[in-house]
């Protein structure tokens, strides 16, 4: 039982100490500096997960065409702006998105396709829309 325990103690010891030596913004390529530089101010108090996460995607990145390149530049700046309240609500709805079958994933993608080839004007006219009816009490109101 106490090799057990110690055991446990030495992983945890041994992951944290590997979470403290992930690279430091300062430690990054350069490469891999300007591909992250819109979470340049905030790199160095990321998890290590989300660390890891952003490092793919520098390392992937000179694969990409151009406007997957322009894409990851633009979720990367968007991401970068969002309050953490923000960041939690579209990992969120990005996991409800995941749990839904294959074939509602592609009628929502289709549907977001159709509007974003919308002009902005028509965009602007559906946001502008009037809002939905309120949710009816239980009171019948």
């Amino acid at each position: 039982m106490v090799r057990a325990v110690l055991a446990v103690a030495v992983l945890c010891f041994a992951a944290l100490a590997h979470a403290e030596n992930e690279p430091k913004w300062s430690q990054l390529t350069d490469d891999q500096r300007q591909v992250l530089s819109p979470l340049g101010g905030e790199w160095d108090t990321l998890r290590p997960w989300q660390r890891e996460k952003m490092l793919d995607i520098a390392r992937d990145y000179p694969r990409m065409s151009k406007d997957q390149q322009l894409r990851v530049q633009k979720r990367l700046s968007e991401w970068s702006r969002m309050t953490p309240y923000e960041r939690e609500g579209a990992r969120k709805q990005y996991q409800q998105f995941r749990s839904l079958p294959p074939e509602k994933q592609e009628e929502l993608r289709r549907k977001w396709r159709e509007y974003h080839n919308l002009p902005e004007s028509e965009r602007q006219k559906l946001r502008n829309g009037p809002p939905a009816p309120a949710p009816e009490d239980d009171l019948g109101n």
